[in-house]
């Protein structure tokens, strides 16, 4: 039976925000390894896609019928995208439609790591109540007010970060040569530097880039020797913008006072992933989430009803909304 698109991505996923496609159009669910995959896209127009997964071979779309491919979020590096423009084939994503779940990520992880929020948890647990929380009394920890907040990408989620930031009562600062919204900006009274005198000049480095070959590797190691001592970092972005090395040499030494780290070089992380390695104060410090930042049943519910609204302007012959090329 010929499917007018193919999800790789289960079904349940969208069941469970009541987000299904419309009956208009018919679908099937698959896998990025179904071995059915090859000839259902000789067949199918639409092709509809997580943002976080294994990127998938040009020869899959060489001689199909595919006349669009629809993101599930904002990012599109899964996607080779030289061949699909050759193939003449459109990719549609959906941008900002997490950049509430984010945001509140950004600021909860920032919070939990100045206040040592998971740190206090676990050494209570294990009985030393009293010579922690001293510990804590003795080293003056700092909430978000007042703090500077750089921010590093100030696209979509970018603003929305530091707007939340913003609301905590922090000073915002920020790195991008082509802001988004100038004037949102300009409300929030950010200033605008340098990566490196952002990088000096900051308490919580957040990162809200792409990952391309000028973001890939952008917080290495000397970059990281630059944060101010104590500082947090959070990585929600893309796994390969951070030296991952790098930043345990920095967590282990005391440098850093945290770091939040969503996205990874690979993931799952391997075993040999140099942050799986940390032990004593440095692991407290870290906090590790499964690239789950913008992940939120309410976000979930937005992204793919407006994903199944760009799938359908496709399949009534209109042009994609939010078309990345």
């Amino acid at each position: 039976m010929p499917y007018d698109v193919i999800v790789l991505r289960p079904e349940a996923d969208f069941k469970r925000v009541d987000a299904m496609p419309p009956d208009t159009f018919s679908v099937t669910y698959r896998t990025p390894d179904d071995p059915e995959l090859p000839q259902l896209m000789n067949q199918a127009q639409a092709l509809v896609i997580p943002a976080v997964g294994p990127k998938l071979p040009a020869s899959l779309f060489e001689n199909s019928t595919i006349k669009l491919v629809q993101v599930t979020g904002a990012g599109v590096d899964r996607l080779d995208e030289a061949a699909l423009k050759r193939l003449g084939i459109a990719v549609a994503n959906v941008p900002g439609g997490s950049n509430s779940a984010v945001a509140e990520y950004a600021v909860t992880a920032a919070s939990s790591l100045l206040r040592r929020m998971a740190w206090s948890d676990a050494e209570i647990k294990a009985g030393n109540y009293d010579v922690f929380r001293k510990r804590m009394l003795a080293d003056n920890l700092a909430g978000i007010d007042g703090l500077m907040v750089g921010v590093v990408g100030m696209g979509v989620i970018g603003m929305a970060v530091a707007q939340a930031f913003h609301r905590a009562g922090a000073r915002i600062s920020y790195f991008d040569p082509a802001p988004r919204d100038e004037k949102a900006v300009a409300a929030l009274q950010a200033i605008s530097l340098p990566l490196d005198e952002l990088l000096r000049v900051s308490d919580v480095i957040t990162l809200h880039v792409p990952l391309l070959p000028a973001t890939r590797g952008l917080i290495g190691g000397d970059q990281l020797a630059m944060m101010k001592v104590g500082a947090i970092l959070i990585n929600a972005a893309r796994g390969g913008i951070v030296d991952e090395a790098a930043l345990a040499a920095r967590l282990e030494s005391g440098h850093l006072g945290g770091a939040a780290v969503d996205v990874y070089s690979s993931e799952p992380p391997a075993a040999d992933n140099p942050l799986l390695k940390l032990r004593g104060d440095a692991a407290a410090r870290l906090l590790l989430t499964p690239h789950i930042a913008g992940v939120t049943r309410q976000s979930a519910a937005f992204l793919f009803r407006a994903s199944w609204a760009n799938v359908g302007r496709v399949l009534k012959g209109g042009r994609p909304a939010n078309r990345v090329y």
